[in-house]
């Protein structure tokens, strides 16, 4: 098999399909190396890697298979040496533990779970040091950011290297422990949708998160400059109190080997806990308790969606899980946390303050795109640089995506979706996200190639997009 080398994969792909079109033949094989570099590293360092890859004409385009392998000498004289005319490269890629992707059809996405003292995320397109979701067939996994890498245009208008960050925040039903940070952004945009509440936690199914300041507690100052002070005071006193108490946990996690930086269990803080003097145990509850009383609380129920706007302060509650469609930086400034700060050494309380929006925005309603039998579609979300559509089928419904000039994140919630595309039916179940490559969904309503379905329950398909 003949491999080429280029620090542009694409371009060797894009070549080969005109060469292929032009030509009788049907079909085409080759390799690609190619140096990959981790620009999501603190210190962005290139790997090579080696792509095969597999082109096909069918009726109405170019099929693209590939697959991704770490270059080594044995994977290279392996491929060097495999015959062209074999269909079945399948088969290789899965006896090295690779899957074989086909770039011209939805890409399955393999979420990555990073633990918080909170709980836990699930990122189903993170792209970080801390870690890379994957894409999957077979069995076998590929990461995320070295398939982007093979095709960024065709997978992603080149927008691979800031993927929409979708992912879900999976909180503790704990109490106080499995609350998140009151933290606000500058620039990251965010929307929350509710999937799940934990009936541990909340036993009328009605969960909450805490959403900017509390307009009653506001009005007992003369001014907001006022509030402001004072908001900082119970978080400074708190906090005193807070350091002490973790300063304590901190000897019982070197006793137990525990790192200094890693979440522990909730159980075993729980444990710890009952070994702290009940002075201190009360002082630190009453602090909370008035510090907690300048920020507002807002009832959520499963199918909520929360748009939370730059600067305003915010809090998921313990055992609320939601699905976030979010910016793909990370940035926050935390004004308060109920437990340590595992990624930073002090709060940025003072500083939020200075830039914090104390009235927070109603939420808008849902805006209405297109509503007829058995079908509603919705804009859940608009930011700057991506949107948020909720489709809602009730049983046995169907609908063609429209084209979008992007690539899509789909994700169906409460039941499994059907998604057709061509002849052929995938299946995806509740909270599984599938990767829609950019020149798939530019024609999806041109060519009503593009089709989610619901079976015998109702379904809410959610479908984020770049603007």
């Amino acid at each position: 098999m003949i491999i080429f080398a280029s620090n542009h994969p694409e371009g060797i792909i894009n070549q080969q399909e005109s060469i292929l079109l032009a030509e009788n033949n049907t079909r085409v094989a080759f390799a690609v190396q190619f140096s990959f570099e981790q620009y999501y590293l603190t210190e962005p360092k290139a790997i090579e890697l080696i792509a095969l890859i597999e082109l096909k004409k069918t009726a109405k385009n170019t099929s693209i298979s590939a697959a991704i392998f770490p270059l080594d000498s044995a994977i290279k004289n392996a491929i060097e040496q495999l015959d062209t005319t074999d269909n079945d490269l399948q088969i290789f890629s899965n006896n090295y533990q690779t899957p074989w992707l086909t770039l011209s059809a939805p890409l399955m996405l393999e979420p990555v779970k990073i633990p918080k003292p909170w709980g836990q995320e699930i990122w189903y397109t993170g792209i970080e040091a801390r870690g890379q979701s994957n894409v999957t067939a077979q069995g076998f996994s590929t990461p995320l950011p070295w398939v982007l890498s093979l095709m960024p245009d065709y997978l992603a208008s080149d927008s691979h290297k800031k993927i929409i960050l979708l992912k879900t925040l999976d909180p503790l039903p704990d109490e106080v422990y499995g609350d998140l940070y009151f933290e606000l952004h500058e620039q990251k945009q965010e929307v929350y949708v509710v999937t799940h509440i934990d009936s541990r936690a909340w036993k009328n199914n009605i969960g909450a998160i805490r959403l900017g300041f509390d307009e009653k507690k506001r009005s007992e100052f003369k001014s907001d400059e006022e509030f402001k002070v004072a908001y900082l005071n119970a978080v400074s006193e708190y906090e005193k109190i807070r350091r002490t108490i973790d300063d304590l946990y901190d000897i019982e996690r070197i006793k137990n080997n525990i790192s200094l930086t890693s979440p522990v269990d909730s159980k075993i803080l729980g444990l710890w806990e009952k070994q702290i003097p009940q002075e201190l145990v009360e002082r630190e509850e009453q602090a909370r308790d008035y510090k907690n009383s300048f920020s507002a609380i807002q009832s959520l129920r499963i199918g909520d969606v929360v748009k939370v706007p730059c600067y305003v302060p915010h809090a998921l509650q313990h055992g609320v899980r939601v699905v976030e469609f979010q910016t793909p930086v990370f940035e926050r400034k935390i004004l308060s946390f109920a437990q340590k700060v595992l990624t930073q050494d002090s709060w940025d309380t003072q500083s939020a303050l200075e830039k914090v929006q104390l009235v927070t925005p109603e939420q808008a309603a849902l805006v209405v795109l297109s509503a007829h039998e058995g079908v509603l579609v919705e804009e859940v979300a608009r930011f700057d640089d991506f949107r948020v559509i909720s489709i809602t089928l009730a049983a046995n419904q169907q609908y063609c995506v429209e084209s979008q000039n992007s690539y899509g994140l789909l994700m169906p919630i409460g039941n499994v979706c059907g998604v057709l595309i061509g002849d052929d039916e995938l299946s995806l179940a509740a909270e599984e996200v599938m990767f829609i490559p950019y020149k798939l969904l530019a024609g999806a309503g041109i060519n009503k190639s593009l089709i989610v379905c619901s079976k015998e329950y109702s379904l809410q398909v959610l479908l984020a997009v770049v603007v």
